[in-house]
């Protein structure tokens, strides 16, 4: 019931002037006056509304002529008499039409101001009863049972108001808060004072309620933990809408924001765990998203065949298989890991009495305070128990790292700067950062594993190293392409030919991977076989495309059934002549840079790639000079996403271009060598990874000497032979190779012999002396030479026998006009040697012949 309001000014509750003058002021209250003896004295507005009746109507009625006839008046009056303020229960009221109306009463005693007994009888609909109730039960829930804290403060920020939970908070249970601000009243250190204050200044100001805003601070009884409320600020007005108050409801969420920060750190591991395939560097993740936001100091400890790329290890971690440091870190100014280094063996982590084994063959995780690790860590690693002790190391958490059923590790969190330490919430916690991590690091694992095997299988399928020769210096670059596929399609070759000659190769098969891989490999071996027929270019291609379709044939998209689109092209070198014969699927056209400083992209027919049909295969020719640059390269070194064929080759030409690369023309000044003018020419066109793989080769071609080679035109006549070996032997003469006679006067016989005897004019005799001794004998004749094995009646038969028996190398090669059969003898200890390769005083069988 509000209070009422006193004539003169006065707020004396039991006091009562002018009963219409008041009753006028309650407006929709329905309120009526009665003297001591139960007679009407006057009704509220709101009454009048109510009955039907006006105050003048019904003053000097009886209390119960009100009420309607199947009421208990009765029973009202004497609960009525009682005094004081008083229920007095549900009633029906008389409406002046006759029916009646449900209400409840209430009566309270009242004195006048002459000293007459009064009652002041307030008649309440169903309605208004239940929002009364409501409203007395709402504020007996926010004041006396409700569990939030609930402050009231006035305009100038002083507390009017504390509901009980607030008062039974620590710090607030035995002090006087009415009439003081909130920083007058409230623990040392709970809050920040003056950000509050600023919150109800802003409220008080705005009118705007701020609703739930996290505020951090500490109690009294757990100063080392910060805790977080949730605080809303509600703007009071009275009925013109001024904001004549404030409440606050504050409610304790310190767990709920722990979940939500032990969410964020999992979700922060997931984003940043396992961005690349590096075991190392995912382990270095792991510890960056635990430190600072977990631990102050983590660290992670893994097997050497983990980090290798080694299947995880399936049985406990003994002695012989330590741990070795993976990653670390730690907050600043926090205690350097100095006794292990990064790659070292963690002599903690050894032994079948060590913390890291019992762990491990447990799977569960060991969490230990500052002492028990103390008394773990000195017997076995006093030089890190003393950096334990000195930076007050109170709360170890060790986790195993296991995946797919094998151990992988162990990480270790440590906390020291922060007062509290590890709970039980945060083992999950650790567990599950952890489970994560161990997925991306043997992922990383399985990754490395493949790719050594991806990068031993593309090393064994190209040259392990390129061959030295007289007639051409080369050198060579491959680059797998970026990403996570290693094997590519992509190859070079250097393949010394007969009579001195060379061929480079460069091919690239379509696609990636290991079908990619093996196919090149099958190609590049069918390249090698072929180029030991002496095939020209074009004559090479075109079985090399029978192959590719071959192999379309046989395997289909399997391993090497995608041979079809593969490019290739051939170049041969002869260095007696200079010629380059050239021939190419598909392929770019390499880029001759000239002695004299021209770079120029040599103009070759075109043939279609391998497997595809089409035209003929053609061959293109070009003259060079001792000190040409020939540069072949597959496809991926001058086209890119962003970069047109032409643009690639215009920035290959100026890579060639650079002055510095040129060699020098004193030999006191050399230049840079092939290997720098390679890595020169890739750090200008790929200043990134390539998006397909790059094979780069480089040839600088020289010429053999004159006095290296001697030929001469012989008559089809036996008398030949004779003439043919006096030259040759003169001329091993001349080059000092005297030891070489016997056997080359025996070749070179046989051969001259087999020309006249079988061949036809011209025949022409060349030796060559390069890397080793080589004899040649062509003839207009294409009949093929075999060898056979002789009986012991035969007169003849033994010839190419005899010569197969006595060189190193010896084959046919055919050209337009005929075919010339050579033989090769090397060097015993060098150009200049003076071994006998076949002494003349050993005793022949005639099966040997």
């Amino acid at each position: 019931m509000p209070p009422i309001k006193k004539w003169g000014g006065a707020m004396r509750d039991p006091e009562f002037h002018d009963a219409t003058g008041v009753l006028s002021e309650l407006g929709d209250e329905t309120y009526a006056l009665l003297d001591a003896h139960g007679v009407v004295m006057g009704l509220s507005p709101g009454a009048e509304r109510l009955l039907g009746y006006t105050a003048q109507e019904v003053r000097g009625w009886r209390g119960i002529d009100l009420l309607h006839h199947r009421s208990d008046p009765s029973g009202l009056v004497r609960r009525c008499r009682a005094g004081g303020e008083i229920q007095l229960g549900p009633a029906v009221l008389r409406h002046r039409s006759g029916h009646g109306i449900e209400v409840t009463l209430q009566a309270r005693a009242m004195v006048s101001t002459g000293g007459d007994s009064q009652w002041l009888i307030q008649a309440m609909d169903s309605d208004g009863t239940r929002r009364h109730e409501l409203g007395e039960a709402l504020l007996r829930g926010l004041f006396t049972e409700s569990p939030f804290l609930i402050d009231v403060f006035d305009r100038q920020l002083r507390f009017v108001a504390q509901n009980d939970a607030q008062r039974r908070a620590t710090g607030f249970a035995s002090k006087e808060f009415t009439g003081h601000t909130m920083s007058e009243v409230a623990p040392s250190g709970l809050l920040d004072m003056e950000a509050l204050a600023a919150r109800q200044r802003q409220v008080l100001e705005t009118g705007k309620a701020l609703i739930q805003t996290e505020v951090r601070g500490r109690t009294p009884d757990d100063p080392d933990r910060e805790h977080v409320w949730s605080e809303s600020i509600l703007p009071l007005r009275n009925r013109a809408g001024e904001v004549i108050a404030l409440a606050h409801t504050v409610a304790d969420v310190t767990e709920r924001a722990r979940a939500r920060e032990r969410l964020a750190l999992v979700n922060d591991a997931s984003t940043r765990i396992g961005t690349t395939l590096d075991v190392l560097q995912t382990a270095q993740e792991l510890v960056d998203v635990a430190v600072p936001q977990f631990a102050d100091h983590a660290y992670v400890d893994l097997p050497a065949p983990v980090l290798g790329g080694e299947e995880p290890v399936t049985g406990p971690l003994g002695a012989d298989l330590p741990l070795r440091r993976a990653a670390s870190a730690n907050v600043l100014e926090g205690p350097a890991d100095s006794v292990v280094a990064p790659g070292d063996a963690d002599p903690f982590t050894s032994g079948p009495a060590s913390l890291f084994t019992r762990a491990l063959m447990s799977g569960e995780p060991l969490l230990l305070t500052g002492e028990e690790l103390l008394e773990e860590l000195t017997p076995v690693d006093p030089r890190r128990a003393a950096l334990v002790h000195e930076y007050g190391v109170h709360s170890w958490l060790l986790v195993p790292m296991a995946a797919r059923g094998g151990v992988l590790g162990a990480v270790v969190f440590v906390r020291f700067r922060r007062a509290h330490g590890f709970e039980a919430d945060d083992v999950p916690l650790a567990r599950e950062i952890v489970a994560r991590a161990a997925v991306c690091i043997d992922n990383a694992r399985r990754y490395t594993r493949e790719r050594f095997t991806a990068l031993a299988l593309q090393r064994s399928l190209l040259p392990q190293q390129l061959p030295v020769l007289g007639a051409v210096e080369a050198a060579s670059r491959y680059l797998p392409a970026s990403g996570h596929t290693v094997l590519g399609g992509a190859w070079f070759d250097v393949i010394p030919l007969s009579g001195a000659r060379v061929a480079l190769v460069v091919g690239d098969v379509m696609g990636h991977g290991l079908h990619a891989a093996v196919t090149m490999g099958r190609l590049r071996t069918a390249v090698r076989t072929l180029a030991d027929l002496d095939l020209s270019p074009d004559e090479l291609l075109a079985h090399l495309d029978d192959q590719a379709g071959r192999f379309q044939d046989e395997h289909g998209e399997g391993l090497t059934g995608r041979a079809a689109g593969t490019t290739c092209l051939y170049a041969v070198f002869d260095p007696v002549s200079l010629r380059c014969v050239l021939a190419r699927a598909g392929h770019p056209p390499p880029v001759l840079a000239s002695g004299d400083g021209k770079i120029e992209v040599l103009d070759l027919p075109g043939g279609p790639p391998l497997g595809h049909g089409g035209p003929p295969f053609e061959c293109g020719e070009v003259t060079l000079a001792d000190g040409d640059l020939l540069v072949l390269y597959s496809d991926a070194l001058v086209t890119s996403q962003d970069q047109s064929v032409d643009t690639g080759l215009s920035r290959l030409r100026e890579a060639l271009s650079d002055p510095r690369l040129a060699p020098a023309a004193e030999p006191s000044r050399p230049g840079p060598g092939l290997d720098g003018v390679c890595d020169a020419v890739l750090g200008r066109l790929l200043p990134n990874r390539p998006q397909d793989d790059v094979a780069l080769l480089l040839a600088r071609v020289r010429g053999l000497d004159p006095d290296r080679h001697a030929t001469w035109e012989l008559v089809p006549e036996p008398e030949a032979v004779a003439e043919a070996r006096t030259c040759a032997t003169r001329k091993l003469t001349e080059w000092g190779l005297e030891n070489l006679e016997f056997t080359t006067e025996l070749v070179v016989s046989e051969l001259v012999t087999n020309a006249i005897r079988y061949g036809s004019p011209p025949i022409r005799l060349r030796m060559i002396r390069d890397r080793s001794l080589i004899c040649e004998v062509s003839d207009g004749s294409s009949t093929s030479p075999h060898i056979r094995r002789a009986l012991e009646a035969d007169e003849g038969g033994r010839g190419l026998f005899m010569v197969a028996k006595l060189t190193q190398l010896w084959g046919t090669r055919y050209h337009a006009r005929g075919k010339t059969l050579w033989a090769e003898q090397p060097f015993s200890g060098g150009p200049d040697g003076d071994a006998v390769l076949f002494p003349m005083d050993a005793e022949w069988d005639i099966e040997d012949l």
